[in-house]
């Protein structure tokens, strides 16, 4: 057994790295995503809010595999050539994005009009109101959800294998494609993944159990 374990190891460690990579890339970019997608909704443009409805609706209710397939395999259909890590991190910025938007959307939302008043009374224009005093406003009110998202979109990266893309999960698999031997190598893929979401988890846990508090 600890034979298996060791020789599994330095696969199960470069998908991590990958895992990681590909995670930390999808969070930044779905974040900014999201926000982006939010702002329009929150706008008082009718065509940019009818835009980032349709977007967020319509991924909300796909699942992120088609959302991937169609990235990786539609560029290659018009032509283009994309690589795994990229349609990777697209994919997920994009989908998860869309549910980033209504939790940002929700946030802004929660923050009383009146500061929005106020604001305008100091002499601030809407964009300055808007990232000087509302944003800042938001952040206690989306980190948890936010946080929450987050996990969802680390575990979502094991979806990723189905393209072919040699994260923690596909190693994991062409490790029992090689020795057998599945349920060790993977509980071990799960370990990882427990290792890397657990503190996030625990953040989420003790944040709301403050705020319950106080």
């Amino acid at each position: 057994m600890t034979d298996i374990i060791l020789s599994a190891f330095p696969m199960l460690l470069k998908g991590l790295g990958t895992t990681l990579l590909l995670s930390i890339a999808a969070i930044i970019g779905s974040t900014l995503t999201g926000l982006l997608a939010a702002i329009l909704r929150t706008s008082q443009l009718p065509v940019a809010k009818q835009i980032a409805l349709i977007y967020t609706e319509l991924f909300r209710g796909t699942p992120v595999l088609i959302t991937l397939m169609f990235i990786y395999f539609g560029v290659a259909y018009f032509g283009y050539e994309i690589n795994l890590l990229a349609a990777g991190i697209l994919g997920l910025s994009i989908y998860t994005g869309a549910y980033i938007a209504e939790i940002f959307r929700a946030g802004i939302e929660a923050v009383p009009k009146g500061q929005w008043e106020v604001s305008w009374i100091l002499g601030l224009s809407k964009r300055q109101t808007f990232f000087s005093v509302i944003l800042p406003q938001t952040r206690g009110i989306v980190l948890p959800p936010l946080v929450g998202q987050y996990l969802s979109l680390i575990k979502d990266t094991s979806i990723i294998s189905m393209i072919g893309m040699s994260e923690l999960m596909h190693q994991g698999q062409a490790i029992v494609d090689r020795i057998g031997q599945p349920v060790v190598i993977y509980s071990l893929v799960a370990l990882f993944y427990f290792i890397i979401c657990f503190p996030f988890s625990y953040w989420v846990q003790h944040h709301q159990t403050r705020s319950q508090l106080s």
